[in-house]
This record gives structure tokens, C-alpha cells and sequence, in this order.
């Protein structure tokens, strides 16, 4: 890796890096990291948070190391993979939300929803079971009052005798049979102002909604919970309730000043007039949105035509400034860039070291070869199987059985030839046992502990060696796998620094967190 530290002899010209708002601190294959790009990881990364010299430098080299793998998945065109972008735009679109709305009024009017809900209401969610009629939009007057006739015949033989069963009355004559759970904003504001009024175990007057003529029964209550554990969903129900989101609302009107948002009067009341435009209806800092950009918009959105003309120019507004996050947030900025490289780390990692390292088996084979002396063990471990029988004789016979045939074929040669019949006759394990493993092999082995027999397999035999290491890499292929992830990754970092050219500035670099 060719490093040429970049000194400024010149007054003047080091001045002028100073006097940069943010100036370029090195170039990695031509490629410019900026010094506020530099100082959010370093400060991000608490383990080297701080100002000490050698810390910065450490973090130097970290950094670049970093840098230089991102760079070589750019190179092996990850970045452009329709996974690699549908997972970035996936990610911009939850992290730009919080952006895009006024949290303090989302707050204040969530917060005066529920305050509200305490005032008005007995309970957080209530239990109800109704008699209902559905009437239609289009019913007659007649019908109506048919219906009324009866919901108030069916109260007043309810009220004056309440033993009866309520139950009876549903089954007879609702069209809504099942008892439900309600919580503030699922239903119409007609159903709910009545039942969260009632106490447990009351009757409801009848009552009109949209949907028709209820009398409803609270068979049980819940308590408010604190406004933390509601507030997101009050919001949800709010913004379903009513199609408008409060907190993105309150933020485009200010966006509205910020960005020189101008109304055409004139142009949107012939658009009201007579449902059509093509003037133009508001600029945004210059950009014209006209009645046929409003067309597009409202074929998807049909609505009354000034509430579809307020949700389309929220919407401009919100684009226009989701358009502008990354130049007016340097937070969003780089929390973007953080995240776009993170996957293209991972994604060149896993090419480079760890697919390799778990699916090498030549080269996990030739790498513990070479380095066979560092899995040698402190204590010796025992290779075999441990045999529980259900008599002695079995066990001698299956010890004697395994005497001339591969270790590895020892559990399925035993097993076969004693638990052929639907009652077995042996349990077995197989392992590479360290001391303290296994309470068996610890007894007759290493002359430790104690062990009461299976009651099923009561006499236990132990088949097998002492051995000091392992023979196979398979003996230690969990540890070995580190050690091979750790090597492949040094030599392909030797790699890309040999061929790559990183340039730092060392004057913008003692500026660090120190301008």
C-alpha cells in the first residue's frame, strides 16, 4: 500500500485547508473522505473516543482497512445487485420517517387525544357484547323507524327486567353475535362515546352510528395504560381514522416558509370549480406543480377534491424535502452511508473469508497441517464412544466388535448389530471427551467422580484412546475455522493494500474533533 503523508510547507495553502468548512483529510484509490465523514465513525466508536494521538492513529488504519474492503466491493459491483439497492431503499425509508414529521406536535396532539380518553372514559378497552341492526345508506324512512320501534321494544323489556338473559336476545335478534374487545379509535366515534362512558355490566340506551342501531352491554373493562405504551398507537388509529398524519402535517407548514411555497390562488379555485387544470397550482423553492400533476396524483387517491389537493401538496412538499435529507442532515448523511457500507462489508466478507473458511476443506486441511503444534492440548482427551448395554455380555461383544474397524463407522456398526430387534439393547455417544464432559468417561477413564447406571442400559463400557492432540483438523474444526477466517482475511488485506494508494492529509488529520 503506497501512504504518502501530504505536508503543507506553505503557510498559505494550509490556511486554506483550515479555512475549508470541511475539508478532504485522505484519499483511498482516489477516492475523498471528508474529515466530518472521518470524525462521525471515530466518535461513533466509543472504544477509541478520545484525543490521544496514538488512539487517532490506531483508528487511522482501522478506518482505512475498512474503507479499502468497501472499495473492493464496489469493484465486484455488489453496490449495483437489485438485493443490495432494494435493501438500501428499504432502510432510507424507515430511517427518513422520523425526518418527515413534526415529533413535538405529534407528541402534544397524541398527548391531548389521550388526556381526553382519561376524561371521557372509564377504561382503556372494554368488552362488549351488542344487539345490532345494520341499516344500509340508502334505508327508508320506513325502515328506520321500524327498526327504532323494535331496538326500543327490546330495551324497555330489557330494562324493566334485567335478570333476563342478555345473551338470548343477541342470538334472536342482532346481526353482530360475537362479543369483542374495543380500544379507543377502532370504531365510530358514535360507538365509542357510549360504551367508554359505561360502567361493567350496563346496558346502553339505543343508539345510531353510521353502521346502525346498537344497544351494546360492557361485560368488561381494562385501565388506561400510561401514555408511552398508546402513544404510537394513537397515532396509527389517528392517522387511519382520518387520513392525516398531525406531525407531518405541522412540519409542512413550516417546511412551507423554509422552502418559499407559493399557492395560486387563482389556478386552484378553477381546479375546485370544475375538477380540472393545467395551470400551474403551487411552486416549491421554484419547482412548479401543475393541475396535471395533480391529475396523476388524485386517479390514485379519490377523495373530495380540496381534501385530495391538501394531500397532494403535503405529499410534494414531503418528497421535496425526503429529496433533500442527505444535503440538509449530515446525521442522515452518514447513518445512510454507514449502513450502504456495512452491507457491502458483509456481503465482500462473506465472498472473501467466510464462505471460504467453512467450505475450504482443502484448505482448512493444508492450514492445520502447517500449524498442527497450536492445537496440541494442556490435558490429554479421550477419543471412543461410551456403551451403556443391557447386559455384560452385549458389551464385551461390542467391544470386541469395533476392534478392526474405522473409528468413525463404530456408532453405526454397534447400533446395527444390537438394536436390530423393536427392543434395543445398547445407547451409545460418541465423542472427542476432555475431562469433566462426560460423567462416564471422567469415572472409568480419568479416575474422577462417580456415575449411577441407566436403569434401562445398566452395564457401561468406555471404547477408545487417550490422545494428546488432535489427528484430524475435524478434531478442533470449530477453532480452526477462527484461526483460517483470521489468515484468509490477513492475506487478502495485504492484497488490497498492495495494490491500492491511500493518501493522508496530516494537517486536516490534527484538526480531528479539534476546529
Amino acid at each position: 500500500m503506497k501512504i504518502f503523508f501530504l505536508s503543507f510547507a506553505l503557510s498559505v495553502l494550509s490556511m486554506y485547508v483550515m479555512g475549508q468548512q470541511d475539508p478532504v483529510l485522505m484519499r483511498i484509490n482516489n477516492k475523498e473522505i471528508t474529515r466530518s465523514e472521518f470524525e462521525y465513525s471515530y466518535n461513533k466508536n466509543s472504544a477509541f473516543k478520545g484525543n490521544e494521538h496514538k488512539k487517532l492513529q490506531e483508528y487511522v488504519d482501522l478506518f482505512v482497512d475498512f474503507k479499502l474492503k468497501v472499495i473492493a466491493a464496489e469493484t465486484a459491483k455488489i453496490d449495483t445487485t437489485r438485493a443490495f439497492r432494494d435493501e438500501l431503499a428499504s432502510y432510507r425509508r424507515q430511517l427518513a420517517k422520523s425526518y418527515l414529521t413534526d415529533e413535538v406536535a405529534e407528541d402534544e396532539y397524541a398527548n391531548e387525544v389521550y388526556e381526553k380518553m382519561k376524561r371521557n372514559s372509564r377504561a382503556g378497552q372494554v368488552l362488549v357484547v351488542q344487539i345490532f341492526k345494520y341499516l344500509p345508506q340508502n334505508a327508508s324512512a320506513q325502515e328506520l323507524r321500524d327498526a327504532q320501534l323494535l331496538m326500543d321494544s327490546i330495551y324497555n323489556v330489557l330494562a324493566k327486567n334485567p335478570q333476563d338473559d342478555f345473551a338470548k336476545y343477541v342470538n334472536r335478534y342482532s346481526d353482530e353475535k360475537k362479543r369483542f374487545w374495543v380500544g379507543w379509535l377502532q370504531m365510530s366515534e358514535e360507538f365509542e362515546k357510549v360504551v367508554f362512558s359505561m360502567e361493567k355490566n350496563q346496558l346502553s340506551k339505543p343508539f345510531f352510528t353510521p353502521k346502525g342501531l346498537h344497544i351494546v352491554k360492557v361485560l368488561e373493562t381494562r385501565d388506561i395504560p400510561p401514555f408511552k405504551d398508546v402513544r404510537n398507537e394513537i397515532l396509527r388509529r389517528l392517522t387511519r381514522q382520518s387520513g392525516a398524519d398531525k406531525g407531518a402535517e405541522a412540519l409542512v407548514e413550516k417546511l412551507k416558509t423554509e422552502y418559499n411555497y407559493v399557492s395560486k390562488d387563482e389556478n386552484v379555485q378553477e381546479l375546485c370549480t370544475y375538477g380540472k387544470t393545467d395551470k400551474v397550482l403551487f411552486t416549491i423553492n421554484g419547482r412548479v406543480y401543475t393541475g396535471a400533476d395533480f391529475e396523476r396524483f388524485s386517479e390514485g387517491h379519490p377523495q373530495e377534491i380540496r381534501k385530495q389537493l391538501k394531500r397532494f401538496m403535503t405529499k410534494s412538499m414531503l418528497d421535496y424535502e425526503n429529496e433533500r435529507l442527505e444535503i440538509k442532515y449530515p446525521d442522515f448523511r452518514y447513518l445512510m452511508q454507514e449502513y450502504r457500507d456495512g452491507i457491502l462489508l458483509f456481503e465482500i466478507s462473506n465472498r472473501e473469508i467466510w464462505e471460504p473458511a467453512s467450505n475450504d476443506e482443502p484448505g482448512l486441511k493444508a492450514f492445520f497441517k502447517t500449524h498442527k503444534e497450536n492445537y496440541f492440548w494442556k490435558k490429554p482427551r479421550y477419543r471412543g464412544v461410551v456403551v451403556h448395554s443391557v447386559n455384560k455380555k452385549i458389551a464385551k461383544k461390542a467391544k470386541k466388535l469395533v476392534r478392526k474397524i474405522p473409528y468413525e463407522q463404530w456408532p453405526d456398526i454397534i447400533l446395527k448389530t444390537f438394536n436390530k430387534e423393536s427392543i434395543p439393547e445398547v445407547k451409545l455417544e460418541q465423542g472427542l471427551f476432555v475431562e469433566g464432559s462426560n460423567k462416564y468417561v471422567d469415572k472409568i477413564i480419568f479416575k474422577k467422580g462417580d456415575f449411577v447406571s441407566l436403569e434401562a442400559f445398566p452395564y457401561t463400557i468406555v471404547i477408545g484412546e487417550k490422545v494428546k492432540g488432535p489427528d484430524s483438523y475435524n478434531d478442533v474444526r470449530e477453532l480452526l475455522q477462527i484461526d483460517y477466517q483470521e489468515y484468509l482475511e490477513f492475506l487478502w488485506m495485504e492484497h488490497l493494500r498492495a495494490k491500492s494508494k491511500v493518501e493522508i492529509n496530516q494537517e486536516v488529520l490534527k484538526t480531528v474533533n479539534n476546529h
